[in-house]
């Protein structure tokens, strides 16, 4: 005799939530982010990246509205929005954007610096690079779709973008070994050589 179980209500509707989720997890969260795995390799030199060049130059690209390319489908986005990276909602992995973070005055000392909405997304991105090494950082690499998983899709169409080169050039000049994230060597990466007035080199 052949017995036919019934689904209850609750478990039919348990079930199309999870299959709306991975639908929807367009920004790289989920099932449709990169298997567990995949991680970056850590830097080898101890060296820091630039706070203030992060403030001036990268957390801009990470707020600005952007074309992206889901498989021939495209969209206006932000990084920091969402659905994609926003630390509230947002289902795009490890890297959480606050995207009313406001700038901080550089004259407060370090650690009142670092209690800052803008420190966590400097922080946050610091995950996803590798100092020195842009190419093997996943900060550069998932926006171009490069040898790796990003359910947000196409960001940066190549790397000669003004976005992409934005963060290469954060992500491959490291302060001198010793000094931290705040060391004044990062004015030569403004011309003028000044962080508060300078245009943000990217060459």
């Amino acid at each position: 005799m052949k017995t036919t179980t019934k689904r209850s209500p609750l478990l039919r509707s348990a079930a199309a939530a999870a299959l709306v989720t991975l639908v929807a997890a367009g920004c790289g969260g989920g099932a449709l982010d990169n298997p567990d795995s995949v991680r970056n390799p850590p830097g080898a030199t101890g060296q820091k990246l630039s706070f203030v060049y992060f403030q001036r130059c990268i957390n801009p690209v990470l707020l600005r509205p952007l074309q992206v390319n889901i498989n021939g489908q495209l969209s206006i986005n932000t990084c920091a929005s969402a659905g994609c990276h926003d630390n509230a909602s947002g289902t795009g992995g490890a890297l959480r954007l606050l995207g009313s973070a406001a700038a901080v005055d550089l004259s407060l000392a370090p650690d009142a610096i670092r209690e800052s909405d803008m420190y966590k997304n400097f922080y946050s991105s610091l995950g996803e690079s590798v100092v020195g090494q842009p190419d093997a950082s996943r900060m550069l690499n998932k926006p171009l779709v490069r040898g790796v998983l990003h359910g947000g899709g196409l960001i940066f169409e190549n790397p000669d973008t003004p976005e992409a080169k934005l963060i290469r050039y954060w992500i491959s000049r490291p302060m001198p070994a010793g000094q931290d994230e705040f060391s004044t060597a990062a004015a030569t990466m403004f011309t003028p050589a000044d962080p508060a007035t300078g245009a943000c080199n990217t060459d």
